[in-house]
C-alpha cells in the first residue's frame, strides 16, 4: 500500500510575504529619524548657546557678539557687535553712552569702535581674521580666533563683558574664556557643523556607490560579450555628468583639490570615465566579430 502523499502547500499570502520585509524597513526608518531628531535638536541647542566671559558688574558696557557669517575661503568671520552701557555708564535705557565710549578690540578684529557721548548706539559689523587650518580640508577643516574687548569711557576704562552667539548654520563655533575673569576675551574653535559633516560624507559614499554601480555593470556587459549596449551607455554617460552637478551641490562652495574631491569624487569619476570607454571599446570589436561572421 502506498503511503499517503503530503497534502500540497498552501500558497503564503501577500502580507506574509511582505511582514519580514516592511519590520525591519520599518525598524530602520524610526531609528534614523530618533538619531536625526536628537542629532537636529543638539545642534539647535549649540546654535541657541551663548557664551560669556568678562565683567559681572553692575556698572559696565556689555558686548553682544554675533557670528553672522564665517569665509573660509577668506579666513575671516563677521560679527556682528551690539553694545549696551549699564547703570551709570548709559542713559535712556542703555542705548546711548553718558561720554565717548571707545571700544578696543584683539589682535584678529580688524578695527576699534568708536561712539559719540549721548548718541544713540549702533549696531556694527566688524572682520574678524581666522588662523590654522585650510580650506582644502573640507569638510573636516577648523579654524581658530579670538575675540577681547577693552571699553574706555569718557577716557577712563571701564568693565566690559561680552556675549557671543552663532548664527552661521554651516559652522559651529566653540568659545573659552582665556584671560582673567573680569577680562572680555574668548577664544574661538570653528569648525563645520555636524548636519553639513554628515552631509559631506553621505555625498562620498554615493559617489562610491554610484562608481561601483557602473563598474559592475561594465564588468557584465565586458564579459557577457553584450556589444553595444546604447541604454547602458547612456546610463554610465549621464552619471558621469550627474556625479559632477552632484559634487557642486555641496554646502560652503568646497574648492577643487578638497577632501571631498580627493577622497570621493576625483576617483568615482575616473573610475566611471574608464568604465564607460572600456565598455565602448569592447562592445564595438564584439559588434565587428558578429557581423564579420555573419557574412558569408
Amino acid at each position: 500500500m502506498a503511503p499517503p502523499s503530503d497534502p500540497p502547500r498552501r500558497p503564503r499570502s501577500g502580507a506574509a510575504v511582505l511582514l519580514p520585509i516592511l519590520v525591519p524597513i520599518a525598524v530602520l526608518i524610526v531609528v534614523a529619524v530618533a538619531v536625526g531628531s536628537w542629532l537636529q535638536v543638539a545642534e539647535r541647542q549649540a546654535i541657541d548657546t551663548i557664551h560669556t566671559a568678562g565683567s559681572g558688574a553692575a556698572d559696565r558696557v556689555d558686548v553682544e557678539a554675533t557670528v553672522q557669517r564665517v569665509d573660509a575661503a577668506g579666513r575671516e568671520l563677521l560679527l556682528r557687535v551690539r553694545v549696551t552701557p549699564r547703570g551709570a555708564l548709559g542713559e535712556e535705557d542703555g542705548t546711548a553712552p553718558v561720554a565717548d565710549l571707545v571700544l578696543q578690540t584683539s589682535a584678529a578684529t580688524l578695527g576699534d569702535l568708536a561712539f559719540k557721548a549721548h548718541e544713540r548706539l549702533a549696531t556694527r559689523d566688524v572682520q574678524v581674521a581666522l588662523t590654522g587650518g585650510s580650506i582644502s580640508d573640507y569638510p573636516f577643516d577648523t579654524y581658530e580666533t579670538d575675540i577681547g574687548f577693552w571699553a574706555e569711557l569718557g577716557g577712563e576704562e571701564v568693565p566690559v563683558r561680552v556675549m557671543l552667539s552663532n548664527n552661521d548654520t554651516l559652522f559651529a563655533v566653540d568659545a573659552t574664556p582665556t584671560g582673567s575673569p573680569q577680562e572680555a576675551v574668548l577664544g574661538l574653535d570653528v569648525a563645520r557643523s555636524g548636519s553639513l559633516l554628515v552631509f559631506a560624507v553621505f555625498m562620498m559614499l554615493v559617489m562610491w556607490a554610484l562608481a561601483s554601480s557602473v563598474l559592475i555593470g561594465a564588468w557584465y556587459l565586458t564579459t557577457r560579450g553584450e556589444g553595444l549596449v546604447w541604454p547602458a551607455l547612456a546610463w554610465m554617460a549621464a552619471t558621469l555628468f550627474a556625479l559632477a552637478a552632484f559634487r557642486n551641490t555641496a554646502p560652503g562652495t568646497p574648492p577643487i583639490g578638497c577632501v571631498l574631491d580627493w577622497f570621493a569624487f576625483l576617483w568615482a569619476e575616473t573610475v566611471i570615465g574608464l568604465c564607460l570607454i572600456t565598455v565602448v571599446i569592447t562592445g564595438v570589436r564584439t559588434t565587428l566579430r558578429k557581423e564579420d561572421a555573419q557574412r558569408p
